[in-house]
């Protein structure tokens, strides 16, 4: 894999060891503007990793260094996600300038990079996540449109469950706890849920905690074949 260099001058030392990979997309108009951004020191924001649409990727800061790219975020119990994490950002518009699917090229990118680096950390699918999984209050990146489907059947994220789905019958409470302890924050529970639907039923984003959300998430705390390894 071709790696092109640009050093962004925002990141600092890593206080935690990595077992996670973020993923986001720029929410920006086009690929200059973002790694332009992404540079900026007055930004105060980076990532380890850029994808453009054609399948470009640049490097911005060593992955031994801690990026800026999670801010206020949790998953699993961490909440210094950058310190745990290497951030990978999706070129794309995002919702506030015209989301669109990935390119066919960014996704072929990203597949050897996301498969690179959790064998090099040994990272879990459960730890491939979503900007939204880990800042649900605050983001939706990198959105419904992106292909998760395509990474779990390479076994670099976990897969929707589609089989045998029982519904536990949990109450709402019930649902948040269960929700918690798959790894959201659930603090707002109304952003927790969209989240989480975001993430595994992105056909129908409501908010509401219903059956099929209620099966989804039992079979994916269920130990494998579906589970988190």
């Amino acid at each position: 894999m071709t790696i092109i260099e640009t050093p962004s001058p925002n990141f600092d030392e890593r206080t935690l060891p990595v077992t996670m990979i973020v993923l986001h997309y720029t929410g920006m108009v086009d690929a200059a503007g973002a790694l332009e951004r992404l540079c900026d020191p007055a930004a105060k924001v980076s990532a380890h990793y850029l994808i453009d649409e054609a399948g470009a990727v640049t490097r911005m800061v060593e992955e031994t260094k801690r990026a800026w790219h999670a801010g206020a975020s949790r998953w699993r119990g961490i909440e210094d996600v950058n310190s745990a994490s290497i951030g990978i950002e999706l070129v794309n518009p995002g919702h506030e300038h015209g989301y669109q699917p990935f390119s066919e090229e960014q996704i072929d990118a990203l597949v050897p990079l996301v498969a690179e680096i959790k064998e090099r950390y040994a990272i879990t699918r459960g730890n491939v996540v979503g900007h939204s999984d880990v800042a649900p209050t605050r983001k939706q990146d990198p959105g419904e449109l992106f292909p998760w489907a395509r990474l779990a059947k390479m076994r670099l994220a976990l897969p929707r469950p589609t089989r045998n789905l029982m519904d536990p019958m949990w109450s709402d409470a019930g649902f948040l706890i269960a929700l918690e302890r798959f790894g959201y924050d659930v603090s707002d529970k109304l952003a927790a849920v969209v989240a989480f639907q975001r993430r595994y039923r992105p056909e129908l984003i409501d908010g509401e905690i219903d059956g099929e959300c209620r099966s989804i998430l039992l079979a994916l705390l269920l130990p494998k074949p579906q589970g988190d390894d």
